[in-house]
């Protein structure tokens, strides 16, 4: 039984090498399916756990470097068969989001958006037109929402209102208060960030993050990196031939893992060296914490320069 457990992981081995080659990666998928229907229920943890790590490689090369609809679709079958055989938690929702990311690429989104009806133009400069109407900027939503505040607050301190109007105060204080809540995110955070520390930080620069280089992995860099190198982001092995984006602080990162965490973090996940933006007012922010940094420091040296001299 040992023998044929370690056949199986041979197996594997063997399929997760060939992953990485374009020529064999739909063969190795079909491969690795027949094997997960024949043998992953009677797989001992060990096993399993060889699986998993095979599907994952499956999901990483096809991020870093496979974009046909084929190698996609591909893949799909795979992480939904998986899906529906895994019983840990983590790996079933790791799994869900590599399915949901390859209905994506495919465009079979999991919950389609209802077309708009005919009738669903607004009315622009004295024309209806026919597109749906954009969403407000968020400056305007919050100066919206703000000058309602005021507005209801100056009526409530003001000379009592007339028996009648009491019903229509509550309700436009329930709207405004269901409104507040709504855009919690966008209108009061923003404002406590202003008063209490630096403002969030904007996605990195679309145009500095497609400068970005891309180097190939090479037997020789895998050898300087060691074999144990990774991807700071998914925490994939790196092999031969993985594609890798490098920050002008030199670590580098999987394309498709760097973007979506430069759009919610904007830094180097292992050093937070920090990008370019497209936001002038974060940046102007910036220059000037840079400018009264270097002025601290200038006065910092001042007085320490100060007191040598009467030393």
């Amino acid at each position: 039984m040992e023998s044929d457990g370690s056949s199986l992981k041979q197996q594997l081995e063997e399929l997760q090498r060939d992953l990485s080659k374009k020529n064999k990666f739909e063969d190795a998928v079909s491969s690795l399916k027949s094997l997960l229907f024949r043998r992953y229920s009677s797989s001992s943890p060990s096993i399993r756990k060889s699986f998993y790590t095979v599907i994952c490689r499956a999901a990483t090369v096809l991020k870093a470097r496979y974009t046909s609809p084929g190698f996609w679709l591909a893949g799909l079958g795979l992480f939904e068969q998986a899906h529906g055989l895994v019983s840990d938690p983590s790996e079933k929702s790791h799994l869900q989001s590599c399915i949901a990311q390859a209905k994506d690429v495919l465009h079979q989104p999991e919950n389609p958006v209802p077309s708009q009806p005919a009738d669903s133009g607004y009315l622009f400069e004295g024309h209806l037109t026919v597109d749906p109407e954009p969403p407000q900027p968020q400056w305007l939503v919050q100066s919206n929402l703000l000058n309602a505040a005021a507005t209801l607050l100056t009526a409530e301190s003001s000379s009592r209102a007339p028996a009648e109007n009491e019903d229509a105060s509550r309700s436009a204080a329930a709207n405004l208060i269901q409104s507040l809540i709504e855009n919690l995110d966008d209108v009061l955070i923003p404002i406590m960030e202003d008063e209490r520390g630096p403002p969030r930080v904007p996605p990195a620069s679309k145009e500095v993050v497609a400068k970005l280089p891309i180097i190939t992995i090479t037997e020789e860099i895998l050898g300087k990196l060691g074999k144990d190198a990774e991807c700071a982001i998914c925490k994939e092995n790196l092999v031969v031939n993985d594609e890798m984006q490098e920050l002008p602080c030199k670590h580098t990162f999987h394309p498709p893992c760097l973007k979506p965490w430069l759009d919610e973090h904007n830094s180097c996940p292992i050093c937070r060296h920090e990008l370019q933006t497209d936001d002038h007012e974060y940046e102007s922010w910036k220059e000037r914490e840079r400018e009264a940094e270097e002025e601290r420091k200038g006065a910092a040296n001042a007085i320490r320069g100060g007191e040598y001299m009467y030393v």
